[in-house]
């Protein structure tokens, strides 16, 4: 097999979608011959609508006074900028496991598959290709590193809702960094036993705290397991010493990861994702949204900054679809509202799940005084409990049927940020690249795109380009 065969091999679109050539999704050749990516770092907010986007660089200007490093890359001409369809093989609304399977098999599957396309072919994931190239691979994320977007870049499965199989799956693969939260997925011995023994012997370091993530070093692949399941929304973390001393921010993990795997000869290729942006979004949760927004954009001024020194990396800027479109509207007193938000300390999950519905309604009312820093009408908190019985069941990330929904439509009155409704949108979303081969980005991609992007842009090793022949 040729070179070319193979990173076409990684494009197909779905169902009797054609190939497409390496110039369509390059764009035209510039006169002035392009640097090669010896490492990638790919930053993914998960269901980051672009209203979220704009809030949280919103917020940072008003509250931090400075704008999020993010939309910074624009401000200063850094970046190159391009739109990025985010379709499934099945639908126009994509899920995370297809939209990461685009990027991680550089093909169209059907939602809730994994690497795994509608007629059963199951391309090679995109860091088992780099590791086999000689390269360090890694992904971290503040969702299970099970996750459907880690896990996209890493196996071929069916079903996304197989985590403790995908634990399993990356036992084999021996990447060098995996670390976020879902330590239930490995250790669960309900699901076919703890596989931590089993990663110990096979040459793992095993860490489980933030004082245990930074005392890696490089000789040994890296699990960090630092939750349950998701890790805690930024907010939460942030007004928590617990917290803030046991659990490690997105940024931290990042720059430990690129940290653990910088110095290798043959360079490196990093996944990153804002997991709980998603979560947050399903929940209709406006503290969780921009605190962990703002988390992931810390981690994108890391990425940025080592990109900068080092010069050799290509950093990717992006989302895997739309979620639940927030947005802040016009009403009266709206900077003042939103301003707000520097009030709050706890996300809506933290609250909701500490109210009781036999509490009386000043109880309830200095609850959220003094966990999100507003007044609460008494109307809305009788509205607030009226509507705990009529929770819709089998929402996504609401094990607990929390009233997300009635409790976000209350909020857009104190806040004036409202929501479109509860799940993934099939918007057009954001891509942004910085580093050697951004300059090839066209101004409009299909998600599927990436994959070929990324090998045609990175540096391959010898090996790899004699085993494309």
């Amino acid at each position: 097999m040729n070179r070319r065969s193979l990173l076409k091999g990684g494009l197909l679109a779905g169902l009797g979608m054609p190939f497409v050539g390496l110039t369509e999704v390059l764009g035209s050749p510039r006169n002035v011959p392009a640097k090669k990516a010896k490492n990638i770092i790919m930053l993914v907010s998960d269901g980051m609508s672009t209203g979220t986007l704009n809030m949280a660089d919103i917020y940072s200007n008003r509250i931090l006074g400075v704008g999020s490093k993010w939309l910074g890359l624009y401000r200063d001409n850094k970046a190159v900028r391009a739109l990025m369809d985010t379709a499934s093989a099945n639908s126009m609304v994509t899920d995370s496991a297809a939209a990461s399977s685009s990027w991680g098999g550089g093909m169209r599957v059907n939602n809730g598959a994994l690497n795994v396309g509608p007629r059963g072919e199951k391309p090679q994931p995109i860091l088992q290709k780099f590791k086999e190239a000689g390269k360090k691979v890694g992904c971290v994320t503040t969702v299970p590193i099970t996750h459907a977007t880690p896990a996209g870049f890493c196996v071929n499965i069916d079903n996304r809702g197989g985590q403790d199989i995908i634990a399993e799956l990356y036992l084999g693969l021996k990447f060098d960094v995996m670390m976020g939260g879902g330590h239930k997925y490995f250790a669960d011995k309900r699901k076919g036993g703890n596989l931590l023994p089993k990663y110990l012997t096979q040459g793992y370091q095993v860490v489980e705290s933030r004082d245990e993530m930074m005392r890696l070093n490089s000789a040994k692949p890296v699990l960090g397991l630092f939750a349950d399941d998701g890790m805690p929304f930024e907010v939460d973390r942030l007004n928590d010493d617990a917290l803030m001393k046991s659990t490690p921010s997105l940024a931290e993990m990042t720059v430990q990861a690129i940290d653990l795997m910088k110095d290798h000869k043959n360079g490196f290729v990093l996944q990153v994702e804002g997991g709980k942006v998603d979560w947050a979004a399903h929940s209709n949760d406006v503290s969780g949204l921009i605190f962990d927004q703002l988390a992931f954009d810390e981690a994108v001024g890391k990425a940025i900054d080592f990109a900068e020194k080092d010069g050799n990396t290509l950093v990717i800027i992006t989302t895997d679809h739309g979620n639940s479109n927030p947005g802040l509207f016009n009403a009266d007193d709206n900077n003042k509202k939103f301003d707000g938000l520097q009030q709050f300390k706890h996300s809506n999950t933290w609250l909701l799940s500490k109210l009781n519905q036999s509490f009386s309604e000043q109880k309830i009312r200095e609850l959220i005084r003094e966990n999100q820093g507003f007044e609460m009408k008494p109307e809305d908190i009788r509205f607030l409990l009226n509507h705990f019985k009529d929770i819709a069941p089998n929402q996504l990330y609401n094990e607990s049927n929390l009233p997300f929904y009635e409790y976000g439509k209350i909020l857009g009155k104190y806040t004036d940020v409202q929501w479109a409704g509860m799940n993934h949108s099939g918007d057009y979303v954001e891509l942004t690249m910085f580093g050697p081969g951004s300059e090839k980005l066209k101004p409009f991609v299909k998600n599927y795109e990436l994959h070929n992007f990324m090998l045609e842009t990175a540096e391959m090793s010898e090996h790899f380009m004699e085993r494309a022949k």
